[in-house]
């Protein structure tokens, strides 16, 4: 188990043998080192909180993740003293989505008027992100980081979870908390051991992930659709592209290749000479699934970001909820996890916040399934695509939905300052 504290630097400096205990003293344990994990686990450090963010690999460097950084959370950032930072790192910025209906392009969402400090959503590489966050909250006396650590269990005591067992190269050890927050994903193994189970929507979606190498000084928009859906974000040397198919219906073969070059021509032509580039080892599976739970805690638990509600990658908008859920959570959590253990109804407070948001966005996103999905070209777009084209001002619309959300968070002065700073 490799805990760390006090990174400058991704160098862990300072006394290893209080580091080692640290995560055996704690008030709260974040399971999941993800975008929703760390941000809780940074936010509820900065209001004193001891917590524990467990994460089961050792480092974030994997590919085709989420890396969305909407404006809203561009705003969390300068709220916590980051967003200087963050724009040190590499990022592309977009201050409109543009999409082409076949020979047809417009501007799809506008965030040029958004109340944010910037109006734009920014794409960086998850990892980047994420170190940058880990090495914040690591700054914070009250933060410990456990890599390589698994989550197997929960720990109970009654009917009350008050801890996770856990899976590192040292064995297996339980950890104990007042409080876990799963915040382990779509998959969430927390989740499945305290009997939560989520309700299925009706989804029909999967996404393929792909690169395709780019010409020089070339740019797509990053939505075509009209013969089905392909989105493309621009990665400097090359496209990372992402083509939307219905569900269950890829099984690595020839033909499947052939099948999915031949969709991408049709598509993206200008994309059609170089699919012969990606083979079946190039292609990356998501499985979508759009899903909540009915309630999202129990007593000494509560689930955030894709453990509540998974997401479709629709609009890119998982991450930005997920955060959004971990600053709430954090903010109406972290003043009670410094003296006590949180009460039923505060868990409740939490999804009483955050569900709607969230129950909003998959409303939309199960709507508009049919069009990602349609694979025989349809020569005129959606009515309200085409409002959008006829009235450029309407692209304003799903900028502020995209862009800020329902419901965004602030995570309040007492966090900006940081506990130990008071």
């Amino acid at each position: 188990m490799k805990a760390e504290r006090f990174e400058q630097d991704q160098t862990v400096t300072g006394d290893d043998s209080r580091r080692l205990g640290a995560a055996a003293d704690t008030d709260c344990i974040v399971v999941g080192g993800g975008p929703a994990g760390l941000v809780c686990g940074l936010v509820l450090a900065r209001l004193g909180v001891r917590v524990t963010v467990v994460e089961k690999h050792d480092d974030f460097l994997r590919d085709f993740r989420g890396d969305t950084i909407h404006p809203s959370t561009q705003d969390l950032l300068a709220e916590l003293g980051l967003l200087d930072e963050f724009l040190t790192l590499p990022h592309e910025d977009m201050p409109r989505v543009r999409l082409r209906w076949n020979e047809e392009e417009f501007v799809l969402a506008d965030f040029s008027r958004l109340p944010t400090r910037r109006r734009v959503i920014s794409f960086m590489p998850q990892w980047e992100f994420l170190d940058l966050i880990a090495r914040a909250a690591l700054r914070e006396p009250t933060f410990t980081l456990l890599r390589s650590t698994e989550v197997i269990d929960v720990v109970r005591a009654g009917e009350r979870i008050d801890g996770v067992r856990t899976r590192s190269s040292t064995g297996e050890e339980t950890l104990q908390a007042r409080l876990v927050i799963a915040a382990d994903g779509r998959d969430s193994t927390v989740r499945d051991a305290a009997g939560l189970h989520p309700r299925r929507l009706a989804t029909a979606m999967d996404v393929l992930w792909f690169r395709v190498p780019k010409a020089s000084g070339e740019s797509l928009p990053f939505v075509q659709a009209g013969a089905g859906l392909l989105l493309a974000i621009d990665r400097g040397e090359y496209f990372q592209v992402a083509n939307a198919i219905p569900a269950g219906t890829w099984v690595p073969s020839a033909a499947a290749l052939t099948a999915l070059r031949a969709r991408v021509a049709r598509i993206a032509p200008q994309l059609s000479g170089r699919m012969e580039h990606v083979g079946l080892d190039d292609v990356r599976l998501l499985r979508v699934r759009l899903e909540r739970l009915r309630r999202w805690h129990a007593p000494g638990l509560l689930c955030i970001g894709d453990a509540a509600h998974a997401m479709s990658p629709a609009g890119g908008v998982g991450i930005n909820l997920a955060i959004q859920d971990a600053v709430a959570a954090a903010r109406i959590l972290g003043p009670n996890l410094r003296a006590g253990t949180p009460t039923a109804r505060q868990l409740r407070r939490v999804q009483r916040r955050r569900a709607w948001p969230a129950t909003l966005i998959q409303w939309v996103q199960l709507r508009i399934q049919a069009v990602l999905l349609a694979d025989r070209p349809a020569s005129r777009p959606p009515l309200p695509l085409r409002l959008v084209a006829r009235f450029p001002a309407l692209a304003h619309v799903p900028g502020r939905i995209i862009g800020v959300g329902p419901r965004p968070e602030h995570v309040g002065a007492d966090a900006r300052r940081g506990f130990s700073r008071r």
